[in-house]
């Protein structure tokens, strides 16, 4: 883990500072790199891997630096796609789109050079395994493909316990243990947990300690 800034917190605003890198070094530089007429990426990776946390940072870079961004979930996505000239335009969970916004990302890659956009986009899964038509399965497998490593337990215990101390909060070692055992291990799932602990550790004037742990667990806190 080669990167841990303060400001990591369930609704903090996602940056590509806020991210915690681990073995993503290639990834965030070649986002950081982004610019106008710049290869198209593809991020690949597993729920709670950072995919989105990663698109969304990507589009605030290119806002700050003055470039047109958009966000597009695939929720949101359409028939058409927004054609801002020169724009990164960031599409989520491709996976999920529905046919008709299937095609609207098909055509964006074919108009993409004569309008100066660049595609980030964003899956479950590598290209080869993509639900998507073949045609549009094609183009994202000629993009920069990059696969988003989740943390390892190392690092996430790590995080736990870096942002415990910064926050005077004495972590017990079996209470960290415990959750990645036991816990949804995705960082923001993890976060969200510390933060009932703090909460409960003052309200309470008690230790961070598996019983208090256990006891709010019983009371319905979800890990």
């Amino acid at each position: 883990m080669k990167q841990l800034v303060l400001d990591i917190r369930p609704d903090a605003p996602p940056t590509l500072d806020n991210f915690v890198v681990g073995s993503n070094d290639e990834l965030v530089a070649a986002l950081d790199a982004i610019g106008p007429h710049g290869a198209h990426l593809y991020l690949w990776g597993p729920a709670g891997s950072g995919r989105s946390h990663l698109l969304r940072a990507s589009v605030a870079s290119a806002r700050a630096a003055g470039r047109p961004a958009l966000y597009v979930p695939a929720a949101e996505a359409g028939d058409e796609l927004p054609q801002t000239g020169d724009a990164l335009l960031a599409v989520d969970d491709v996976d999920a789109l529905d046919a008709a916004a299937q095609v609207a990302l098909f055509n964006a890659f074919n108009r993409a050079r004569g309008n100066g956009q660049t595609l980030l986009l964003a899956g479950a899964a590598a290209p080869l395994q993509l639900a998507v038509r073949e045609d549009l399965r094609t183009r994202v497998g000629q993009c920069l493909v990059y696969e988003v490593r989740p943390l390892d337990d190392e690092a996430r215990a790590a995080i736990l316990r870096t942002l415990a101390e910064r926050r005077g909060l004495p972590l017990a070692d079996e209470v960290t243990d415990f959750l990645l055992r036991h816990g949804r291990r995705d960082l923001p799932s993890l976060l969200a947990v510390l933060d009932a602990l703090d909460t409960a550790s003052l309200e309470r004037k008690r230790a961070v300690t598996l019983p208090l742990l256990r006891e709010m667990i019983h009371a319905g806190l979800d890990i």
